[in-house]
C-alpha cells in the first residue's frame, strides 16, 4: 500500500518542480511559434484535419479565439483551408507543408535546448540515467490527469 503522506509530498514536488520547468519552456523565443500555434499543429498533425470548432472544442477555447490563431497560421502559410470532405458547406484546415517543418523545427530547437540545459547544469551520468528513467513516468502521469 502506497503512503498517502509519501504520495501527497511527490505530488506537491512534482507540482513545485514541472510548474517552473513548464514555465521556462514556454517562454518565447522571438519569431517561435507560440504554444497556442504549437498545440493546434500538433492536432492537425495528428488528425490530418478539423474545423475550427472542432479545434477550438479540443483545445477548450472559443471558436473565435481559435480563428485568430489559425488566421495567423495561415497567414503564415502554415496551415491550409480545404472543403470539409463529409460536408461540403465546412471548411477543414489541414497542416502546410511550411506548418510540417516549423513544427518539426520547433520540436528540435526545445531539445536541443533542453540538451543545452542539461550540459550547462552539470548533470552527472547517474542524473541523466534518472531523468530519462522518468520521462514516460512523468508522461504516463499527464495522461492520467
Amino acid at each position: 500500500m502506497v503512503d498517502e503522506l509519501n504520495v501527497n509530498a511527490v505530488g506537491s514536488a512534482l507540482q513545485m518542480s514541472l510548474g517552473l520547468f513548464v514555465r521556462r519552456l514556454r517562454q518565447p523565443v522571438q519569431g517561435e511559434l507560440t504554444l497556442p500555434e504549437v498545440s493546434v499543429l500538433s492536432r492537425l498533425e495528428r488528425a490530418g484535419s478539423a474545423t475550427t470548432s472542432e479545434l477550438a472544442r479540443a483545445e477548450q477555447i472559443t471558436p473565435q479565439a481559435m480563428g485568430m490563431t489559425l488566421a495567423g497560421l495561415e497567414e503564415r502559410g502554415l496551415v491550409e483551408r480545404r472543403p470539409d470532405p463529409t460536408d461540403g458547406r465546412r471548411v477543414a484546415m489541414s497542416m502546410a507543408k511550411a506548418g510540417q517543418r516549423a513544427l518539426r523545427d520547433r520540436r528540435s530547437a526545445r531539445a536541443e535546448q533542453l540538451a543545452e540545459a542539461l550540459v550547462a547544469g552539470g548533470f552527472t551520468r547517474a542524473e541523466l540515467e534518472t531523468l530519462m528513467a522518468a520521462a514516460p513516468l512523468i508522461e504516463r502521469l499527464g495522461e492520467s490527469l
